[in-house]
């Protein structure tokens, strides 16, 4: 029995939807990343079954080799879906800071408020 790229490309994205949506039942990846990674798996098992339209938009983007279009679109995946974490690892890290700033304010007031306490005993 020989397997084709096509169907190995679709064996390889059914598993890793499933995997994807176990990870989400077990709470291990929150719904909104899931959703990316789950139609990242549409889009590729959707290329992969059809290979007649897989070979004709290689042939528009003059692709040589059809199979390597689903690696490209793979890669161009992983490259925005890194950049919209690198942006929110950003976000995060500002809030972060700007959390920490508060803290140690309020922790400062309380001091200051326990010493007026104190003192005014």
């Amino acid at each position: 029995m020989k397997i084709d790229i096509y169907s190995l490309s679709v064996i390889f994205s059914i598993i890793f939807m499933i995997c994807t949506i176990e990870l989400v039942r077990r709470n291990r990846l929150h719904e909104k990343y899931s959703l990316l990674w789950l139609l990242f798996s549409f889009i590729l098992i959707f290329l992969a079954a059809w290979p007649k339209l897989l070979e004709t938009i290689a042939g528009l983007l003059d692709v040589k080799y059809a199979p390597s279009l689903l690696f490209l679109v793979g890669l161009v995946f992983l490259i925005l879906y890194n950049l919209s974490m690198t942006m929110s690892i950003t976000k995060q890290g500002e809030r972060i800071i700007k959390l920490t700033q508060e803290l140690s304010i309020l922790k400062e007031r309380i001091k200051i408020l326990e010493a007026e306490k104190k003192e005014s005993k």
